[in-house]
């Protein structure tokens, strides 16, 4: 099953995608990266999908979608972050409705950074997945557990502070396996991006399937 879906935001409506398996499956929550909705996120949800599991993306742009770094630089800096926030929250509520819990969050770049706030507010979460994306949270709030997927040298997210945001995790007792790509850039797995690396992908998608699954029971 896939549909296009109508959130209740506020006084405002924003668009998510669903994607489910026939019979449902356990939901995951999709936080796609500073281009917006783009066709790529959908298609994630599909292959969550077609792996058992009912993936819901909110739109959290409003259906603005960035073509070049520039354009996502440009909407970085006009987004309403407290709208984007109650989006977000919007679409925990829905998908909580639609398959009860426990709950995964895959966030991708700057959705990485969104779905730690999930976790660290949704105790029903119960794993969290980061696609080359870091960001703070109340770490002892969270109740999942953690992989990440981040590239060796990466100059839009330093491997410094992925390792700064391990200790911190570490330091809150959270099982956390955070994933380094040699010779991969940021965006690595995202198919219409020229920093797209095929096995890099693969490899990162087999991890991916093999701990929701174990998590998501």
């Amino acid at each position: 099953m896939r549909s296009d879906v109508q959130l209740k935001v506020n006084d405002q409506t924003a668009a998510a995608y669903l994607s489910a398996p026939d019979g449902g499956g356990p939901g995951v929550l999709v936080l796609h990266a500073w281009w917006g909705l783009k066709p790529f996120f959908k298609q994630v949800c599909d292959r969550l999908a077609g792996q058992g599991f009912t993936a819901f993306a909110p739109d959290l742009y409003q259906g603005r979608v960035a073509k070049t770094i520039d354009e996502a630089k440009a909407f970085m800096e006009q987004n309403d972050f407290e709208l984007m926030g109650a989006t977000v929250e919007a679409a925990v509520k829905h998908l909580k409705a639609q398959t009860g819990v426990p709950l995964g969050v895959v966030g991708f770049s700057m959705g990485s950074g969104w779905a730690l706030a999930v976790a660290a507010n949704e105790p029903d979460v119960k794993a969290l997945i980061q696609f080359y994306g870091a960001g703070e949270a109340d770490y002892s709030q969270i109740q999942a557990k953690i992989l990440g997927h981040f590239a060796e040298v990466d100059e839009w997210e330093p491997l410094e502070y992925v390792r700064q945001m391990e200790e911190g995790m570490k330091a809150a007792n959270l099982d956390v396996n955070l994933v380094t790509y040699p010779n991969v850039a940021h965006w690595f797995v995202e198919e219409d991006r020229p920093e797209f690396d095929a096995s890099a992908s693969a490899l990162a998608w087999e991890r991916t399937y093999k701990f929701l699954k174990q998590n998501l029971k």
